[in-house]
């Protein structure tokens, strides 16, 4: 369950038809489902049902742990600040600029603050193809530059990381997937994106987290094995909100960086793809 871990947050999907809510951007943050009938997204697309990536995502960054249920979370007492971003066919990159700006305390036209809800840290595990552009790049930077480290999934295309949008954009922390077996010969899951975009790796394979039961709009709370670098990411979020929940200064985006990258399991030996240069330790990291 993560129920009592959420904080605010806004529906920054400013296209009704992606939202699939009934409108454009708005302060209800839930997710009615992204849902698709065949040909809907473009000529040939298949009918899919709701992906509840957002829910499945969360879970694993902050599910209530410690209550007999379910799953652990990595930051069990943080708190979710749910935005959307993205939605039915997917989204733009205008909506998930203003949903980096908004959730790092910056201001959005039309759109009341974040408040004292503003983030620690922002995990995307979400991309598209194509190179960082201006906007989405400004939009990092300013959440960089007000002290909120940005956590980018690489992507799920066996490809270069670089070619993508947010994994290769700068002052982020790009996580891959490694192998769920010999990990330590720095092997990657054979979807998980690589080069030199990518800062480290975490686990990312067949990932038990909260998701919903329903196929279309939500129904039973209930768990699921998902894989993909999507469910890597929110395990650095989650370390790097630990990090931050220590009785110290909160570290700077650009160390942060530094100490997960520091505190890594190091690859052995020679890799085919770099995914980083080991694989993400919490309690290294933490120390």
């Amino acid at each position: 369950l993560i129920a009592n871990t959420i904080a605010g947050g806004y529906d920054f999907i400013s296209n009704a038809f992606t939202a699939n809510d009934g409108g454009g951007r708005d302060a209800d943050p839930s997710d009615p489902g992204d849902w698709e009938t065949a040909g809907q997204c473009f000529a040939g697309s298949p009918a899919r049902n709701s992906s509840w990536h957002g829910t499945h995502v969360a879970g694993i960054a902050a599910a209530v742990t410690n209550n007999a249920s379910g799953v652990a979370g990595m930051a069990f007492n943080a708190r979710i600040l749910p935005v959307r971003a993205v939605g039915r066919c997917g989204g733009t990159v205008a909506d998930l600029a203003d949903a980096v700006t908004w959730s790092s305390g910056g201001v959005v036209a039309g759109v009341p603050s974040v408040g004292a809800n503003k983030a620690n840290v922002i995990n995307m595990s979400l991309g598209g193809a194509g190179a960082c552009g201006a906007t989405m790049q400004n939009a990092i930077n300013g959440a960089v530059g007000r002290g909120v480290p940005v956590v980018v999934a690489a992507g799920n295309s066996n490809a270069d990381a670089s070619g993508f949008t947010p994994a290769g954009c700068a002052n982020t922390i790009v996580v891959g997937t490694h192998r769920h077996t010999g990990s330590f010969y720095g092997e990657k899951e054979p979807f998980s994106n690589y080069g030199s975009a990518v800062d480290l790796s975490a686990p990312g394979y067949s990932i038990g987290s909260t998701w919903n039961a329903g196929t279309t709009v939500p129904g039973a709370a209930t768990y699921a094995y998902k894989s993909g670098t999507s469910m890597s990411a929110p395990h650095v979020a989650g370390v790097v909100a630990m990090m931050m929940s220590k009785p110290t200064a909160d570290c700077l985006p650009a160390a942060c960086e530094t100490t997960l990258k520091a505190t890594v399991d190091g690859f052995m030996g020679p890799v085919q793809y770099w995914i980083g240069g080991g694989r993400l330790n919490a309690f290294r990291a933490l120390n």
